[in-house]
């Protein structure tokens, strides 16, 4: 689609933004005490924002021009939050992580395809080069420690050897006729205008040219303008069209659109550093300096002449000169004093009072006075005030822009200047500072005969002094701690590679994770049961938890933290699949401390340490970053440690609860354990350590078989295999017979069957239900009574 599409789009899909905060601003504010309305009031802006996330998606992918696209930006980031924090209520009030949504559904005419997370491509496209010099990077590292082996170079058939030969042989001669024919050509020109300057032009010949030339000229104007009204006469152009107002019929304008962004691509990418810091420095940097020493100058008069002295000039931890321009009304100034008065008298009341309140707010009250209060009301948003300043930014910058005229795409240059002026005042108010500073003491010490060196004097002794008695940490890590201080990130980066504890992310995308929705499952929901999540709701889980934050700062710093997601379910379910789909979705590195992994490396607890704290580094600076712990089950069983190994898998699970407080908001590194026996551990420290637990189903009659689908397991993994369905593969029957199978039988029992000498023999011997049958006798399915452990 042409850009005005995504143009419109973006439009429409604001007014529904705008629609949906007014909304908000009329019903969530108001308390609720009918739960079910809440959830019906809570799941219907879910669907909606999902709505609104899908469009504005589109439109950022598909926009070129950076200051349009970043306002995008802001509007998705956060609608994405908005997203996260509305689950967040949902999951608050049901106590569950999946919901029964058709009923809403339907009133709202959507599908259950509406409700899947888009990935918003952003997280890979803007990071794209340094993703691809990174896997190449660590690609090289794997090679030269001997972890990854090299790819054989097939050797070349004697017939491709050949044509290449002759390919290269035909282009040469033709390089040479056409470097020989030139020779030619630029012989006879020159003889040709050394004739003419040995007789001269003739008047007549130049008078013929310009003739010539003006007549095409105009002949060929004169046939465009004919065309266009034949156009316009047979209804196939418009005059809008001629005037520059209108579009092209869809496939053309589809096709010149796509030649449009190939083209304006490699323009804008190389327009988008523009900035103009050093003009406006030039231009406006000696106004606002002069007006700035100017303010301050009259700000220190006027404190004299009330009080008598100079006041101490502000330090720059409080924002230096910037303290002195910070706008408060009377109210805020009133507040505040009322606010210290209120400290003070605290710090001088009675402690004894202070007890005697908590021992009284400590009693229980008595049943017949106890009152609760069980209205529900939304709790507050960090990302409404994002969604309002994107939405007044759009009305003033972009909702009456002509953009008929901005066929190069081009950046709005008093739209870079005004984010850049502000960097540049703070630069400039940064050496302003140091000036009026000087000149402050001077005046101080010529009128009052003060030094300058009191408060701040006195603050910098004490840190000295500070300093100076400071006591060593006890510990042994300290002098590990010290050493991972003075390593580079290259250097830690690269170790852990070569210990295998940075694994290569297998490129596999959320989509790949195939599954259909059930209703028998929301019926089963409907009555009040809590069947397994379905494999839908799995991929929703995932990208709300753990790929959306972890694709966006800003979403990450302001949405509900989660730090660390369990993935549990039975052996084959898909579980690393997942954990792959989040790194390849968010480009982020895969961290790999399974137990079996980190046996015989980093042994001791100071080694674990130096592990977690050399992974915590690496994955801050490299953000993001997942962290995977396969088996998780294994560092939290109940039993006593038998050997080293386990004995070490069970210290790291006691470092694991520090490693996770260290995370703050804008780290984004998660943690995420995958097990297929959560009973066998420890559930008190297990359920401490992950917040979010997903469990992952087997796959159900529909998904397996999927008549009417293009993607059902069976169908996918045949074809991509390189087998052939005929009439002879019966889905059906292998659905049915695979009930209670995983998605890792199926790969399996595919793989086994589907050798090179199979496939060689396809053309003449189909492929027959029974060979995939008699493959997957030899698997143990999951029982009913292994799955009903997990529930």
């Amino acid at each position: 689609f042409p850009t005005s599409t995504y143009i419109k789009l973006w439009a429409d899909t604001q007014r529904e933004l705008d629609t949906m905060l007014q909304r908000e601003r009329e019903e969530f504010l108001q308390p609720e005490e009918d739960r079910e309305k809440v959830m019906k009031m809570l799941a219907t802006a879910y669907i909606q924002y999902l709505d609104i996330f899908r469009n504005l998606e589109a439109a950022h992918d598909h926009l070129i021009h950076q200051q349009k696209r970043a306002a995008v930006r802001q509007a998705l980031d956060g609608v994405m939050g908005r997203i996260l924090e509305i689950k967040k209520e949902m999951v608050a009030l049901e106590s569950s992580e999946c919901h029964y949504m058709d009923g809403i559904l339907m009133d709202l005419k959507r599908v259950p395809e509406d409700i899947e997370i888009p990935i918003p491509k952003y997280f890979i496209k803007e990071n794209l080069r340094i993703l691809q010099e990174r896997e190449k990077y660590l690609h090289e590292i794997l090679l030269n420690a001997g972890l990854l082996e090299q790819e054989p170079v097939t050797a070349m058939t004697l017939e491709e050897g050949i044509k290449v030969i002759q390919v290269a042989e035909r282009a040469r001669q033709g390089r040479a006729r056409a470097a020989f024919m030139k020779k030619i050509y630029l012989e006879e020109k020159r003889q040709s205008k050394k004739e003419e300057q040995e007789t001269g032009k003739n008047p007549d010949d130049a008078a013929t040219c310009i003739q010539k030339v003006w007549r095409g000229y105009s002949q060929r104007k004169r046939t465009e303008n004919l065309r266009e009204e034949e156009m316009v006469f047979l209804g196939m152009n418009s005059t809008e069209m001629i005037n520059g107002t209108g579009s092209l019929p869809p496939h053309l304008e589809a096709m010149s659109s796509l030649q449009k962004a190939n083209a304006l691509q490699g323009e804008v990418q190389e327009r988008e550093d523009l900035s103009f810091r050093q003009e406006l420095r030039k231009t406006e940097g000696p106004h606002i300096k002069e007006t700035l020493q100017e303010q301050i100058s009259q700000c220190f008069i006027e404190c004299r002449h009330i009080t008598g002295r100079f006041p101490d000039y502000p330090p720059e931890k409080t924002g230096g000169s910037k303290a002195i321009f910070i706008e408060k009304h009377p109210e805020q100034v009133a507040e505040e004093l009322a606010a210290k008065k209120e400290a003070e008298k605290k710090e001088k009341g009675d402690n004894g009072k202070e007890d005697k309140e908590k021992a009284k707010a400590k009693k229980p009250q008595k049943a017949g006075k106890q009152v609760v209060d069980e209205s529900w009301k939304m709790g507050p948003s960090n990302f409404l005030s994002i969604l309002e300043e994107g939405s007044s930014q759009y009305q003033v910058f972009w909702e009456n822009r002509d953009n008929r005229s901005d066929f190069l795409q081009d950046h709005d240059p008093e739209l870079i200047k005004g984010g850049e002026r502000e960097e540049v005042e703070e630069e400039i108010r940064v050496q302003v500072d140091e000036v009026m500073q000087e000149k402050l003491l001077k005046i101080k010490q010529a009128l009052d005969g003060e030094t300058g060196q009191g408060k701040a004097g006195k603050e910098f002794r004490e840190k000295k002094k500070r300093e100076r008695h400071r006591k060593p940490r006890k510990g042994g890590c300290e002098n590990l701690m010290t050493s991972l201080a003075c390593r580079t990130v290259d250097s830690l980066y690269q170790e852990l590679a070569e210990e295998g504890l940075l694994i290569k992310v297998k490129h596999v995308n959320l989509s790949d994770y195939i599954g259909y929705y059930d209703c028998l499952r929301n019926i089963l929901r409907e009555t009040g049961a809590q069947p397994m999540p379905s494999i839908p709701e799995v991929r929703q889980l995932v990208a709300l938890y753990g790929i959306l934050p972890l694709g966006s700062q800003t979403v990450h710093e302001n949405a509900p933290l989660v730090k660390s997601l369990l993935l549990a379910g039975p052996a084959g379910v898909g579980k690393k699949m997942l954990v792959h789909a989040i790194c390849t979705e968010t480009g982020a590195n895969l961290f790999n401390l399974s137990p079996s992994n980190i046996a015989g490396k980093y042994p001791g607890r100071e080694g674990l340490v130096m592990m977690l704290h050399m992974i915590l580094k690496v994955g801050k600076e490299l953000q993001p970053s997942v962290v995977w712990i396969g088996d998780t089950e294994r560092m939290f069983s109940k039993g006593a440690p038998k050997g080293e190994e386990e004995m070490n898998s069970k210290r790291l699970a006691k470092i694991l609860p520090q490693f996770l407080k260290a995370l703050k908001p804008k780290d984004r590194v998660l943690l995420v354990g995958t097990t297929a026996r959560p009973f066998d551990a420890n559930m008190g420290p297990f359920c401490k350590v992950y917040q979010k637990i997903i469990l992952i189903p087997k796959p159900d009659y529909l998904t397996r078989f999927g008549k009417y689908f293009d993607q059902a397991l069976w169908k996918h993994y045949i074809l991509r295999s390189g087998g052939t369905l005929t009439k002879l593969v019966n889905l059906n029957c292998l659905a049915q017979v695979s009930d209670g199978f995983t998605q890792g039988h199926v790969v399996d029992v595919v793989h086994a069957v589907l050798t090179e000498l199979r496939l060689l023999q396809m053309a003449r011997k189909p492929l027959r239900t029974a060979e995939f049958v008699t493959s997957l006798a030899r698997h143990d399915p999951v029982y009913k009574e292994e799955e009903e452990t997990f529930q």
